[in-house]
């Protein structure tokens, strides 16, 4: 297994460790679309009992990041922009209704994470980036003030992480998502449900489209490629 995972101490919650390790390794690429999975070289890189690798690839494979391969063991999940469609529709359902929900208090969204967002857009580490995005949507998922919202997004924003890690690596103009959060930010603090709302789904749509059409040109590139898009995932 080409990826090098670091060492985990041992912990009562080392199977969760294990898992979220996994699934990060998974949402930045270092394990490739398609890698073999292998319990003995993840347990000997993480300096951990193949009992905790064994349950934590269990629970990944459930969730839908890793499968069984060819004749035997597992590999990390193909991406598929269907897919990523599929989890757009339901993201965007739930942000609209955190949206008008947050509206209804006039929640006003902290500054903080937008600046730090814009600030990662800045940089080159894409977890980073991810992880600030994720950041703000969770805000709006509170602001709300229905915990069921957060629970229902949290399993797609772990597919959502994945795609946006295999191609935000080439986006530019990375900071225009940050423009849209920040008016999403605004209706809601103004209380103006329905255009907050409306804000959320047009940035969903937008994020859907654009990451779909740029994962379409990771796993299928076009051999006479035409000038880069500038356009940006959210």
């Amino acid at each position: 297994m080409a990826a090098q995972l670091l060492q985990l101490a041992s912990t009562p919650d080392l199977v969760d460790r294990v898992y979220r390790t996994l699934g990060d390794a998974i949402s930045d690429g270092s394990l490739a679309p398609g890698q073999r999975l292998t319990q003995e070289d993840i347990a000997q890189q993480l300096a951990v009992s193949r009992q905790p690798v064994l349950q934590a690839l269990r629970l990944l494979k459930r969730d839908g990041f890793v499968q069984d391969a060819p004749g035997r063991g597992l590999l990390v999940a193909p991406l598929d922009s269907e897919w990523t469609r599929n989890v757009y529709q339901v993201r965007g359902a739930l942000d609209a209704l955190a949206a008008r929900l947050a509206a209804e208090r006039r929640y006003r969204i902290d500054p903080a994470l937008l600046r730090q967002g814009r600030e990662a857009t800045r940089g080159d580490d894409v977890m980073a980036m991810i992880d600030a995005d994720l950041a703000f949507h969770v805000a709006l998922y509170a602001a709300a003030g229905n915990p069921l919202i957060e629970q229902s997004a949290h399993l797609h924003w772990r597919h959502l992480r994945r795609v946006m890690g295999a191609v935000l690596r080439d986006m530019r103009q990375r900071e225009a998502v940050w423009d849209e959060h920040q008016a999403i930010a605004d209706a809601i603090a103004a209380g103006d449900g329905a255009t907050a709302a409306r804000l959320v789904e047009e940035h969903s749509l937008r994020a859907s489209d654009t990451l779909r059409e740029r994962l379409d040109r990771v796993l299928h590139p076009d051999p006479h490629p035409a000038p880069p898009d500038t356009r940006r995932p959210a």
